[in-house]
């Protein structure tokens, strides 16, 4: 059974904590990624590693597969998107549609293994790529196209967010 298309608009994170997860993006920065991502990235193992990482939990829930799929390709999106920022003026992007993505991707039948090494890459990748923006960098803006508009700062913790919820919801 498809899950139902997560539709909210969740920028609303950088005003305030998110009562699911606790996250506080004001304490986030560029620099903070980097150990952020490497705390989290044994857990995300550990959990790919549970005997029921592929069953959903409910049918209106990811499976830890399909989240630990998510994570992942957030973590590709977000370092494109950083290097947009970085080498353009006022970069534009589009919207993800994570849905499509879970769907094209086949993320219900992953192997678990292969997404936990992938996972890993691209979080050691995204980890890097953000710490190593200089901080006179982190004014700079992208756009997606629905018209949020991030500088690198408040993008660093969107996307911090946006994995440290998962994992919440994995944990949880």
């Amino acid at each position: 059974m498809p899950i139902i298309p997560d539709i909210k608009d969740w920028t609303w994170v950088l005003q305030r904590t998110c009562p699911e997860c606790g996250f506080d993006a004001s304490a986030a920065t560029p620099a903070t990624v980097p150990g952020i991502v490497a705390s989290m990235l044994p857990r995300w193992r550990a959990a790919l590693r549970r005997p029921d990482a592929a069953e959903r939990p409910n049918a209106d829930t990811w499976s830890v597969l399909e989240y630990a799929c998510h994570v992942r390709d957030v973590f590709s999106l977000f370092d494109y998107r950083l290097d947009l920022m970085l080498r353009e003026e006022d970069a534009r992007f589009d919207d993800w549609d994570q849905d499509v993505t879970a769907v094209e991707k086949d993320y219900a039948n992953a192997d678990p293994a292969g997404v936990s090494a992938e996972l890993t890459a691209e979080g050691e990748q995204i980890a890097a790529s953000f710490g190593r923006v200089p901080e006179d960098q982190w004014g700079r803006t992208g756009i997606r196209s629905n018209g949020s508009e991030f500088t690198v700062l408040t993008f660093s913790q969107y996307f911090l967010h946006d994995v440290v919820h998962h994992l919440h919801d994995v944990d949880g």
